[in-house]
């Protein structure tokens, strides 16, 4: 099929242009004042701290090219980015798959990549996914975040996008598909102003999606790229190109190996010369930094020697993540706990075997610490990071000791400098694979049934009047995660997360007794798929937690009876169909009568407020 033809208008030294009744100022270029609705960015609420621009520490990856490092990888990505078009049956390739395997680099490519286009005016939207990082390891707010950037970097496409959304107010609810997000809020208005001519530029722009595989919404990113191939079928000539790294899943390999994309492999370039280079500059300015160091040298000569840098490199193995966390492992400061200096850790780093003895190795220098495994685990799972003093109050313990246990893991954790102010983030993604893969971790293996605990923690905060109680909305999803059929054994952790409970209760915390009783009737509306259990085991057992609830009232009983979600379980309650035996119809019965005594003799007027509902039945 022939390429269609394009018809390009610019109107040099324009400063009004009149489109229908839509007055535009134009400044210079692709800059201009829009004389429309000012609220365009509040509508669309994009995710601030998707974009190459983040502040990196605080929103992770942090990671970035080290000067006059890559030089022939990113060459061969601008190489591609800035071919032109040229119209001829033969398609124009719109989409580069860069990939790699966990800590080459692909991250920090990425970052330079956007930097050298919002450089040239080019970079129409960069969005970088990191798992566990909320609404950024999602695709529910990534077309209009992306719409954002390109209303910020292009505003000719604003009144576009924001016709849209007049015409289809629809667009930003959950419930949108993506394509249809994509095509009127990115693809559609990007091709009205360039076919209209309002957009002056000097070769194809750009979009860089960075992290792809950290995106758990698996079968969005599968409509993402189909529907992004599609496009560029149809309009095998817009000057729009795609920059995509991530790892080879499967879901991603399987879309993307297709004859419009190039594959960029990063594992086939040798990175051993500017791991090298970066390895000498970091020492060089440690040695400058550190009086230890200096004196070390003064006395003894080169450090790192020769023999030594060639030996990290060979171990390293072109993994710049490696490369970085083994350099900050050795220079780390030295703490009571471990007085090692810099000296000393360099022989260990030489005996390390990749990033798990190095992960390992890290994480024994506060292993004996009080609440190290709660603190580490809570990092790794949480759906959405938390300051200090958060995860703090979530695990109800006091701010000094999280900092206590994190202060001897910077090489690994990004630890932010005051206790309320920026979150506890991993340094990298691969950290989290090593704790969640028990064959890698050993004993600092973060099972999946602490999904239980956190699911737990989460809901009680609404009971704490906590300003982040926003989390409660958490709990289910860390529920489900424990839930699903192959994440543990469900009822043998139930039965250890009661003892435990009992054991060693939570001050200022729900009962463990109210929690159960709402998840496990959460649970009865799941599909099957999503949990190990049946329906008559989860019926028997709420309604048991809730026996228990009313008859052992803790702190915040009454506030938990009174809830909306209370009133909602005896409404369903009433309307559920479970086919049970008589036995635990029996079972059953017994403990609603149990709950109805205990609710009315320990909270009467809850009951003189409610209408006559299933536990007076």
């Amino acid at each position: 099929m022939a390429a269609a033809h394009l018809h390009f208008e610019t109107f040099s030294g324009a400063r009004r242009v009149r489109l229908g009744q839509q007055t535009n100022n134009f400044i210079a270029g692709n800059q201009y004042l829009w004389n429309g609705r000012q609220n365009l960015i509040l509508r669309l609420n994009p995710i601030s701290d998707a974009s190459y621009t983040r502040d990196r520490r605080a929103s992770p990856p942090d990671s970035a090219c080290f000067a006059g490092t890559r030089v022939r990888v990113i060459q061969g990505i601008t190489y591609w980015v800035d071919l032109e078009i040229v119209l001829s049956e033969t398609p124009v390739v719109h989409v580069y798959w860069f990939h790699g395997f966990a800590g080459s680099g692909k991250s920090a490519i990425s970052l330079e990549i956007a930097k050298i286009y919002a450089g040239s005016g080019r970079l129409l939207a960069s969005y970088f996914f990191f798992r566990n990082a909320g609404d950024r390891s999602r695709m529910n707010r990534f077309a209009a975040t992306l719409a954002a950037q390109m209303a910020a970097a292009v505003p000719a496409t604003a009144s576009f996008i924001e016709a849209a959304l007049d015409a289809e107010p629809s667009l930003l609810t959950q419930g949108a598909p993506l394509t249809v997000q994509l095509e009127r809020l990115v693809y559609e208005p990007f091709k009205a102003a360039l076919y209209q001519g309002l957009i002056v530029f000097n070769g194809p722009f750009l979009i860089v999606i960075d992290g792809l595989d950290e995106c758990e919404d698996k079968q969005a990113v599968v409509d993402f790229i189909d529907h992004m191939l599609d496009f560029f079928k149809r309009h095998p000539s817009i000057p729009l190109r795609f920059f995509i790294a991530s790892r080879v899943e499967e879901h991603i390999r399987s879309h993307l190996d297709d004859d419009g994309v190039v594959l960029g492999n990063l594992d086939s370039h040798s990175a051993n010369k500017d791991i090298e280079m970066f390895l000498e500059a970091s020492f060089k300015r440690a040695a400058l930094k550190d009086r230890l160091i200096k004196s070390f040298i003064r006395a003894n000569g080169e450090w790192p020697t020769k023999s030594h840098m060639n030996t990290l490199i060979s171990h390293i193995n072109g993994s710049f993540v490696l490369a970085s966390t083994i350099f900050k492992f050795i220079v780390q400061p030295a703490t009571e706990e471990d007085p090692s200096t810099p000296m000393d850790r360099l022989p260990l780093a030489l005996e390390m075997n990749g990033l798990d003895s190095l992960y390992a190795q890290t994480l024994a220098r506060s292993q004996h610490l009080p609440h190290f495994h709660n603190i580490i685990s809570t990092v790794a799972l949480l759906r959405e990071p938390f300051p200090i003093a958060g995860i703090a109050k979530l695990l109800g313990i006091e701010a000094f000791k999280v900092v206590h246990v994190l202060l001897n893991l910077q090489a690994i954790f990004h630890v932010p400098g005051t206790d309320e102010q920026g979150e506890v983030t991993l340094c990298h993604t691969s950290l989290r694979d090593f704790l969640t893969s028990k064959s890698r971790s050993g004993c600092f293996f973060v099972p999946p049934s602490f999904h239980l605990h956190l699911s737990y923690y989460c809901f009680s905060l609404f009971f704490q009047k906590d300003p982040r109680s926003n989390n409660r909305l958490s709990w289910h999803t860390h529920w489900e995660a424990f839930a699903k059929p192959e994440a543990c054994d469900f009822i043998n952790e139930i039965e250890r997360f009661k003892t435990q409970a009992c054991q060693s209760p939570l001050a200022n915390r729900l009962s463990h007794h109210a929690f159960l009783c709402i998840v496990f009737f959460y649970s009865l509306f799941l599909d099957n798929s999503e949990i190990s259990v049946g329906k008559p085991y989860l019926l028997v057992k709420s309604i048991e937690q809730l026996a228990l609830a009313a008859e052992c009232p803790g702190l915040h009983t009454r506030l938990w009876l009174e809830l909306p979600p209370f009133t909602l379980f005896f409404s369903r309650l009433e309307r559920m169909e479970i086919e049970l035996t008589e036995h635990i119809f029996g079972v059953l019965r017994h403990n609603l009568q149990r709950a109805s005594n205990a609710i009315h003799a320990n909270f009467p007027e809850i009951l003189e407020r409610r209408p006559r509902s299933t536990v007076d039945s």
